[in-house]
C-alpha cells in the first residue's frame, strides 16, 4: 500500500482508507447490489424478446409489430436513465453515496416485482401495456442512480494501484444479472409447460425481486459512505469563507446548488466524451442478449429454441467476467485508454462475424458468436467505473459519472434492439446491423482516444 502521508486541508491520512477486509466486504457488497439490480432489468429485456409481445400487446397484431412495441417499452426504461442519473446524481453528491444507492435498490426492487403482478392484455386491455411502461420507467429511474452508488462505493475505497479491480466488482453486476435473469428463465421453462410458462411461470423472477428491498436495508446499516465523500464534508465544515464579489457569488451559489448542473457547466466535454465512450459497449451488449434471441426463436427465420439462445447468452455472458477482470487489473498497471481502444476496434470487425455465426443454426457457433462479442465488451467495460470516476472531482463525480454513462446508454442501448429490428425487418438481412456495430465502436474508439490517461489520478485530492 502507498506510504501514509498527511494531507494538510484534513488531516486525514492514507491509513484511513478501509482494511483489506473491510475492502473485500465492500467488493462483494457492491457486486451483490449491481447484480440483482441489473437481473431485474434484464428480465425484462428477455421478457420483451419472449413473453411481452403476445402478454401485454393485443393478440392479433403481426409478430413484429408486436415486437417492435414490445422493444419500445424496453427502451422506455433507457429514456429514464439520464433522468434517475441526475435525481440520484444530486442526492448522492448532496447526501452521500450510500443513501442514493440504498433509495435506488429499494425502487428497482419494488418497480420490478410489480411487474411480476400485472394483468395481462387480456385482464386488462390497453391499461396493461400503459402500467408496464409505468414500471419500466421507475426501473430505468432506480438503475439510473444506482449504477453511480456502487460504482462510487468501490473506487472511491478503493486503493490508486487497484481501483480498476475493484471497480470492476460494480461492472460485474451487469453480467451476472443477465446470467442470473438468463438461468431464471431457463429454469422455469424447464419446470413448467409451454402454456403455464405464458400464463404466470415468467412472472415468478419478477416477483423473486422483492429480495432486492432487503438487501437495501444491510447497505444502509452496515455500510459507511466513502472517505472521498467524508473528506469532502470535512473540507465544506472546516474551510474559511472567501471574500467574493456579489456576481461571483451569485453564479456560484446558482451552480452549486445543483451537482448536475456544476458538472455540466465545469465538464461538458468529459461528459459527452464518457457518453461516447459508451456507446459501443451498449450497441453491442443489447443486441447480443436482447435481439439475438428474438431473431434466434423466430420461426420464420432460423427457428432455434428458446432454451438453445439462453443457454447461448448465458455461456457469453459466463465468459465477460473473467475478461472484464484481467482488462481492470490491466488497466490498472498499464492505463485505461489502450485496453478500452483495443476492446473497441477488435469488437468493430467481429461485428461481420456474428451473424453468419448465428445463421449456422449450430449451438456451438452460435455461443462462439456471443462469447467473443461479450469478451471484447468486457475489455470496455471492466476499466469503464474507474475511468470515469476519475474524470470528475468529489463534489460533482455523482453527477458526472452518471450523466456521461446514462447518456451513452440512452443513445447506445435503448435504440440498439429497435434499430436492429427495424434494419432486419426492412432489408432481410443482418449485414445493416454489423455496420451500426462497427459506427457505434468507430465512435466509442474516437472519444476514448480525445480523453486524457486517468489511472493515476488521485480521488480524495479532488
Amino acid at each position: 500500500m502507498a506510504e501514509t502521508r498527511q494531507r494538510p486541508d484534513t488531516g486525514r491520512s492514507d491509513s484511513d482508507a478501509p482494511s483489506a477486509r473491510s475492502m473485500r466486504r465492500v467488493a462483494v457488497t457492491a457486486l451483490a447490489g449491481t447484480s440483482i439490480e441489473w437481473f431485474d432489468f434484464f428480465l425484462y429485456g428477455t421478457a420483451a424478446a419472449l413473453v411481452f409481445p403476445t402478454v401485454f400487446f393485443a393478440e392479433d397484431m403481426p409478430y413484429y409489430v408486436s415486437l417492435l412495441a414490445s422493444f419500445s417499452t424496453f427502451a422506455i426504461g433507457f429514456l429514464a436513465r439520464p433522468i434517475g442519473g441526475i435525481v440520484f446524481g444530486h442526492f448522492g453528491d448532496r447526501l452521500g453515496r450510500k443513501k442514493a444507492l440504498v433509495t435506488a435498490l429499494m425502487l428497482m426492487g419494488a418497480a420490478t416485482t410489480f411487474i411480476g403482478l400485472l394483468p395481462s392484455y387480456a385482464s386488462i386491455g390497453a391499461l396493461a401495456p400503459v402500467l408496464l411502461m409505468v414500471l419500466r420507467f421507475a426501473q430505468g429511474l432506480a438503475v439510473g442512480g444506482q449504477w453511480g452508488g456502487a460504482m462510487l462505493l468501490v473506487t472511491e475505497n478503493a486503493p490508486t494501484d487497484r481501483r480498476g479491480y475493484y471497480g470492476a466488482f460494480a461492472q460485474a453486476g451487469a453480467p451476472v444479472g443477465l446470467i442470473l435473469a438468463n438461468a431464471a428463465f431457463l429454469a422455469v421453462t424447464a419446470s413448467v409447460s409451454a402454456d403455464a410458462f405464458m400464463e404466470w411461470g415468467w412472472r415468478v423472477p419478477f416477483v423473486a425481486s422483492i429480495a432486492l428491498i432487503g438487501l437495501s436495508l444491510y447497505v444502509q446499516l452496515q455500510l459507511e459512505d466513502t472517505p472521498a465523500f467524508r473528506e469532502l464534508e470535512a473540507r465544506k465544515s472546516s474551510a474559511p469563507p472567501k471574500p467574493l464579489s456579489d456576481t461571483d457569488a451569485t453564479a456560484i451559489a446558482v451552480a452549486r446548488s445543483s451537482p448536475v448542473m456544476e458538472a455540466l457547466v465545469t465538464y461538458p466535454r468529459q461528459i459527452a466524451l464518457a457518453a461516447g465512450a459508451f456507446l459501443a459497449v451498449q450497441v453491442t451488449f443489447y443486441i447480443l442478449i436482447s435481439f439475438v434471441i428474438a431473431y434466434g426463436t423466430n420461426p420464420e427465420g432460423i427457428g432455434a429454441s428458446r432454451n438453445v439462445m439462453l443457454l447461448a447468452v448465458l455461456i457469453a455472458s459466463a465468459l465477460q467476467l473473467p475478461a472484464l477482470f484481467l482488462a481492470s487489473m490491466w488497466s490498472d498497471r498499464h492505463g485505461r485508454r489502450g485496453v478500452y481502444m483495443l476492446g473497441a476496434a477488435l469488437l468493430g470487425v467481429w461485428a461481420f462475424a456474428i451473424f453468419p455465426l448465428i445463421d449456422t443454426g449450430s449451438f456451438l457457433w452460435i455461443t462462439v458468436a456471443l462469447s467473443v462479442g461479450q469478451l471484447l465488451v468486457g475489455f470496455m467495460y471492466g476499466p469503464q467505473a474507474a475511468f470515469l470516476a476519475e474524470l470528475f472531482s468529489t463534489h460533482v463525480r455523482y453527477s458526472g459519472a452518471s450523466l456521461g454513462y446514462q447518456f451513452g446508454a440512452i443513445l447506445g442501448g435503448a435504440l440498439a434492439p429497435i434499430i436492429a429490428t427495424a434494419l432486419y425487418a426492412t432489408t432481410g438481412s443482418t449485414v445493416g446491423i454489423a455496420v451500426y456495430i462497427a459506427i457505434a465502436c468507430s465512435l466509442t474508439l474516437l472519444s476514448v482516444y480525445l480523453l486524457s490517461e486517468t489511472s493515476q489520478t488521485d480521488l480524495n485530492a479532488r
